[in-house]
């Protein structure tokens, strides 16, 4: 990455848990779009990771990597305070991937509220925001059925945790969507049910887009 302060394209994926948007951030980021190389950035998978490190890093501390444990194991979010590590996270992912100016990166998980999207806004221009629309039924088979394939060893999917991070969402997260319409960006919203896939959602959704 050669400029690391130079604003960078990405397409936002928001929506409840178990919505979806991990299996789709994957499938973009394998297909591309539009001829695009994408990047899948999934925050809280990147958390995870950070957080199953069992010995001293080079790149984050005990404390840093104590903090990201109790941040999921009690379905925190990062409040604003705590950017300059959800941007040390995000560079990092940058660095390892290989971005290039072409190239589009998948946001899923950050921003997720709308302090981190005021200041995610000096790294990345976001052109289009997908939401994920889900019910909290469907979300609850989503899960039991583990459609996505994404939720094998999941130790946050317990009954109450979800109900928990669902009113999060409602509460915290979906203002994203007024914030973002406020600014222009392109909406696109997709219906998701017990069964929807990656590639039925993609297929719906690349008619959407345009750059």
């Amino acid at each position: 990455m050669k400029d690391a302060m130079r604003p960078i394209e990405a397409i936002l994926l928001t929506g409840p848990t178990s919505a979806g948007k991990t299996p789709l951030g994957d499938h973009m980021q394998q297909r591309g779009i539009l001829g695009r190389r994408c990047h899948h950035f999934d925050f809280g998978q990147e958390l995870r990771n950070i957080a199953a490190i069992q010995e001293p890093s080079p790149e984050f501390s005990l404390d840093e990597q104590r903090f990201i444990r109790d941040v999921l194991g009690n379905g925190r979010f990062l409040e604003d305070e705590h950017f300059p590590l959800a941007e040390k996270i995000f560079r990092r992912f940058l660095a390892v991937r290989g971005w290039q100016e072409r190239d589009l990166v998948i946001l899923n998980g950050l921003p997720r509220h709308t302090g981190q999207a005021r200041d995610m806004e000096h790294i990345v221009t976001i052109s289009h925001l997908l939401v994920l629309e889900c019910c909290a039924d469907d979300v609850c088979a989503r899960i039991e059925r583990n459609t996505g394939g994404d939720r094998t060893h999941r130790t946050d999917d317990g009954e109450e945790m979800i109900r928990e991070k669902l009113a999060l969402y409602h509460s915290r997260t979906a203002p994203l969507i007024e914030y973002y319409s406020a600014k222009g960006c392109s909406l696109a919203t997709l219906c998701v049910d017990a069964t929807s896939s990656s590639e039925s959602l993609l297929a719906q959704l690349l008619p959407l887009l345009t750059f």
